[in-house]
């Protein structure tokens, strides 16, 4: 989450310190020696995004679960990610995870960790019937999420986690997959490594001929960012999605190709994300704070990223349109929009456009969460510090979406809808859509195609990434 201040201590008490993620940690009862048992559960975070730092038994069929902190930054505890095996069939457990940081949670509202198995390898929600979001008088009285769950199969391995993963090699692999289809109109390039050396990718989809020339006319870009908080894991699904209809064959990515330069960084703090941080790089730092001042050395993907910006807010051969920077929000529902309010009035309305065009065309959009403010205590954010010192035609926005769930635009019921990772895609698409939509407004681009010309989606189930998931 980039702008709201979610309600809810962000407490730097921990009951014990928790260091490092468990590798095959085997849970026996007290006084228990040997080799574990079938039924002993044994817990696993010692990979990729992983995250948990300590099982404690409590019975044999209820345990307590830690989250490890983020690196150097003790005080965020919420994304969570493992796995357990050694389970017996019909097996009945119950999960405590007793130290979230925050106290307002999705949880609180009917949302549910997602798990999957290795005979069932599709991300589900856990029914949420499940699942319980209380506060505890046996851990400080804080806030604990306790599932309630039955292993079928023992044979399978499970994995559970905070919301749908989304790593860093699962974003090597699709953009691989991207470029091997060796379209003329993408380009991947490396913005620069990372403290600890990954990649950091920017992208650039335009029709070959938008290569801005001093003999040219003005082109337009739009820059795209997502997944500075590395927890914030449907940040990429949403931004796959833009990926993905950018590159496809419908008219309005054609249109679009032809007349705009999108440039995009998928992941901005992979190091993070690497390591199962919820908001934190690998120095501590939560880097959407860093935005007035980043360091080349411990910011390196902050540091070029604006740099780039800038040298695009000087080019007299551009104009940088839009900055927007995708996250995801822990205590709202839907799609939303948070920009900034200046004292121009009429640059305040321009502002507004966007996320109006973008309601009509995405049923999960809310209008209603959409918020345009100028929060000191957030100046350091990446919409706030560009908002303030790019050229007055650009708009600066940060696009949330929730962890949980969606009440579409005009339905008769309130009832939520989960999303699903091909939800989240789905709104990538749309916010595509409504470039077109804002552009033809303007008259830049003529009256066709128009975006009523719905994505198929099988787009998104013709995914390039399905076979690497």
């Amino acid at each position: 989450m980039a702008d709201k201040n979610e309600s809810g201590s962000e407490s730097e008490s921990q009951e014990e310190t928790v260091v490092g993620n468990l590798q095959k940690f085997a849970v026996t009862p007290p006084g228990y020696t040997g080799k574990p048992k079938k039924g002993h559960l044994v817990f696993n975070a010692y990979f990729e995004s992983g995250n948990l730092g300590r099982v404690d038994y409590i019975s044999d069929i209820e345990y307590d679960l830690f989250i490890r902190p983020d690196t150097y930054s003790p005080r965020f505890r919420v994304w969570f990610y493992f796995t357990v095996e050694n389970v017996k069939a019909d097996q009945r457990v119950v999960f405590n995870i007793v130290n979230f940081s925050k106290t307002k949670s999705l949880y609180r509202d009917g949302m549910s960790p997602v798990v999957m198995s290795t005979s069932r390898p599709k991300w589900v929600r856990i029914p949420a019937k499940q699942v319980y979001y209380y506060r505890c008088p046996d851990h400080r009285k804080n806030y604990v999420l306790s599932v309630t769950f039955m292993f079928d199969k023992e044979d399978d391995v499970y994995h559970f986690a905070y919301c749908y993963p989304y790593d860093y090699t699962r974003l090597q692999n699709y953009l691989d997959a991207v470029e091997r289809k060796n379209y003329n109109f993408f380009k991947r390039e490396l913005l620069c490594l990372t403290v600890q050396e990954r990649r950091v990718d920017i992208l650039t989809i335009t029709h070959p001929r938008n290569v801005p020339k001093n003999d040219q006319e003005k082109k337009k870009v739009i820059f795209i960012t997502a997944r500075i908080h590395p927890g914030e894991t449907p940040s990429s699904f949403v931004c796959q999605g833009v990926i993905d209809f950018l590159v496809s064959s419908h008219p309005i990515a054609k249109s679009l190709r032809e007349h705009l330069i999108f440039r995009i960084v998928p992941m901005l703090n992979p190091d993070g994300v690497y390591l199962g941080n919820y908001r934190c790089s690998l120095m501590g730092f939560d880097l959407n704070r860093h935005w007035q001042e980043p360091s080349p050395w411990a910011q390196p993907a902050l540091y070029a990223t604006k740099n780039l910006l800038m040298s695009y807010d000087q080019d007299n051969n551009i104009d940088l349109d839009f900055y927007i920077d995708i996250h995801a929000h822990s205590t709202l529902m839907s799609g939303f929009m948070y920009g900034n309010t200046y004292d121009d009035v009429s640059r305040c309305e321009r502002q507004a456009i966007f996320p109006k065009l973008l309601c009509q065309n995405a049923e999960d959009f809310s209008i209603q969460n959409t918020n345009f403010n100028r929060d000191a205590m957030k100046a350091g954010t990446g919409r706030r510090t560009l908002g303030g010192i790019l050229d007055e035609n650009s708009y600066c926005y940060t696009l949330e979406v929730s962890f949980y769930s969606y009440t579409p635009a005009n339905s008769s019921t309130l009832q939520p809808i989960p999303y699903t990772e091909d939800a989240y895609q789905k709104l990538g698409r749309n916010v595509v859509r409504t470039f077109i939509d804002y552009y033809k407004s303007t008259g830049y681009i003529p009256t066709k195609p128009s975006s009523g010309l719905t994505p198929s989606d099988e787009l998104n189930s013709r995914s390039l990434t399905s076979k690497n998931r």
